[in-house]
């Protein structure tokens, strides 16, 4: 298989997305992340890969200081149980690492559903690879994969 860096830059400029890939020092938590990032929790859109009860998936991008909301997000998908897999599971879904996974290069075309409140912004995400941040425009990665775009959130609990 491919490097993980390769196959993101690839899948990037097959859909024509301009994405800038920065090292960074390895982050204990996504705060942590965006304090050597320079950015604020916000900044980095976390990507969540979802199970559905008929064994296929979703990416789900979520801003870094919010949490999924999981009745919104099961409404707006029309099923009614939806989770986190093992990390075994969204490693082969994905072919990327738990923390590293991002939509651009994942080894399936899974459905992709953006909380609103990133449009319009320039966000950082994981980048397929331990010690990376990815960054690019939330719009452009919006179109480049026909994501649907909706309120997904909800407010993350305060105990972090």
């Amino acid at each position: 298989m491919p490097d993980p860096l390769d196959r993101v830059r690839d899948a990037a400029a097959a859909r024509g997305l301009d994405i800038e890939l920065r090292e960074r020092p390895a982050a204990s938590s996504l705060a942590d992340a965006a304090s050597l990032l320079g950015l604020q929790p916000a900044d980095i859109v976390k990507t969540l890969v979802v199970k559905k009860s008929d064994d296929t998936y979703l990416f789900a991008l979520i801003p870094g200081d919010l949490a999924i909301s999981w009745p919104k997000l099961r409404a707006l998908v029309g099923v009614n149980k939806l989770r986190l897999p093992e990390p075994d599971l969204a490693l082969a879904a994905t072919g990327y690492e738990r923390g590293t996974i991002v939509p651009i290069g994942s080894t399936n075309d899974w459905p992709v559903y953006a909380d609103a409140s990133i449009v319009g912004r320039r966000i950082a995400m994981g980048a397929g690879a331990h010690g990376y941040s990815l960054f690019v425009d939330a719009d452009d990665l919006i179109r480049a994969y026909d994501a649907t775009v909706a309120d997904i959130s909800q407010p993350a609990a305060s105990a972090s």
